[in-house]
């Protein structure tokens, strides 16, 4: 999160990869595991701090992806976040 203050602070468009933030490196032994536990949570945090643009690898059935399946948001968690992401935008009067 101090990254996206700093950047946010050079006047350059900070991305929030919300994918690659869960990642935990060679945590499934011989490939990437993740957390995606934390994708939505840390995504708030990310716009409350100001980003400009947030990414996401969203899909219908993560466990089924040919790649980053293990740090994927699930397609039905996606409207909440997008309400959610809306709100504090709206409170923090960006919107």
């Amino acid at each position: 999160m101090r990254g996206l203050v700093v950047m946010r602070r050079l006047g350059v468009p900070a991305v929030y990869d919300g994918t690659r933030s869960v990642q935990l490196p060679g945590g499934a032994g011989v490939a990437s595991g993740g957390d995606p536990a934390f994708i939505m949570p840390l995504a708030r945090a990310a716009v409350a701090v100001g980003v400009d643009a947030l990414f996401l690898e969203v899909h219908e059935a993560p466990e089924l992806a040919l790649s980053d399946a293990a740090s994927m948001l699930a397609a039905s968690k996606l409207p909440s976040l997008l309400r959610e992401v809306a709100a504090i935008i709206g409170a923090r009067g960006r919107g």
